[in-house]
């Protein structure tokens, strides 16, 4: 399913969930991003596909024929979508609690919060006593990788993926085809875990090493996980090779406090600048730090991290 379609779906469940009285169809097309507002066919077939998939998920929506009305009203009824008291264990709850993390900064938090202002702006009453969908939605995956979300949905998806990538040891970028089993975080960072069809193994790939466009191959469906992998274990010992470096970095005077409160070392430059000893170990989250400071901080060295800081930039000129 696309990201598009993800959202819509999440739309209509948001605004059938919060009104408190049924909606026509043309108010839902009104307040429901991702609907076609101009052509009348297309949103009424597109309309009832989504109301079909959603009951076939389990949600039930309701259909109220008022008789001094001509079109019929929709809901979903909250004492039939919410789940009974559930009990869970403290590893449970644990559980629960780190995937909440997880989503509590997710991608489809914008969606969810503009069908709210549709809604109240459109004069529908929204009933927000009990909270949307178990509580106010504000899904965002805490990461600067700008691979993250393809990654992410060809996980979901099971499909092949191809990419450019910066290899540890060498820092030569190749072009890797890999059908991917799972992203995790460890440390700080994030890595795929999957099966590399140029080398015919099961790789690690930490995704800010990735350059570049995420490219789906295949159709969805076509990768399959081997039964048994342990993707935790794998990522844990792709970090037994990484270490400490020092990148000297250029600041303008009396700005980039950040920065000089975590360097080794600071001293005056010249023409108004300051040098910083600054320790990491990923160019890659070194440059998505740096770049926050736009032109007030400068890397000017190793190599790869100054690379990686001009590879950000180029991207966000793009």
């Amino acid at each position: 399913m696309s990201r598009r379609k993800t959202e819509r779906l999440l739309n209509l469940v948001i605004c059938l969930l919060a009104t408190r009285r049924p909606l026509s169809a043309e108010h839902i097309r009104q307040a429901v991003p991702g609907y076609d507002a101009d052509n009348d066919e297309a949103f009424q077939r597109m309309f009832e596909r989504d109301k079909n998939e959603l009951r076939e998920i389990g949600i039930p929506i309701e259909v109220h024929k008022d008789p001094w009305e001509e079109d019929p009203g929709y809901r979903i009824v909250r004492s039939a979508y919410e789940l009974p008291e559930i009990t869970l264990e403290p590893d449970e709850a644990a559980v629960v609690g780190l995937a909440a993390q997880v989503w509590q900064r997710a991608s489809l938090a914008e969606a969810a919060s503009g069908a709210l202002l549709k809604l109240r702006a459109g004069g529908v009453q929204t009933d927000e006593a009990h909270g949307v969908l178990g509580g106010a939605l504000e899904l965002r995956v805490d990461t600067q990788d700008p691979s993250f979300p393809a990654l992410w949905e060809a996980v979901r998806d099971r499909r092949a993926v191809r990419f450019a990538y910066r290899a540890a040891a060498s820092q030569n970028v190749l072009t890797r085809t890999v059908e991917p089993w799972g992203v995790v975080s460890r440390r700080g960072r994030w890595y795929m875990v999957g099966h590399d069809r140029d080398r015919d193994a099961p790789r690690v790939f930490r995704l800010s090493r990735i350059s570049g466009t995420v490219t789906t191959v295949g159709r969805p469906g076509a990768v399959v996980v081997p039964e048994g992998v342990d993707i935790k274990s794998m990522v844990g010992f792709s970090d037994a090779a990484v270490r400490e470096r020092t990148a000297l970095v250029r600041v303008r005077r009396d700005t980039c406090q950040g920065l000089r409160q975590v360097a080794k070392e600071v001293r005056p430059a010249d023409d108004g600048w300051d040098e910083l000893d600054v320790d990491f170990t990923d160019p890659g989250r070194l440059a998505g730090w740096i770049v926050g400071f736009a032109a007030d901080a400068e890397v000017v060295g190793p190599p790869d991290a100054r690379d990686a800081v001009i590879c950000r930039l180029k991207g966000a000129l793009a």
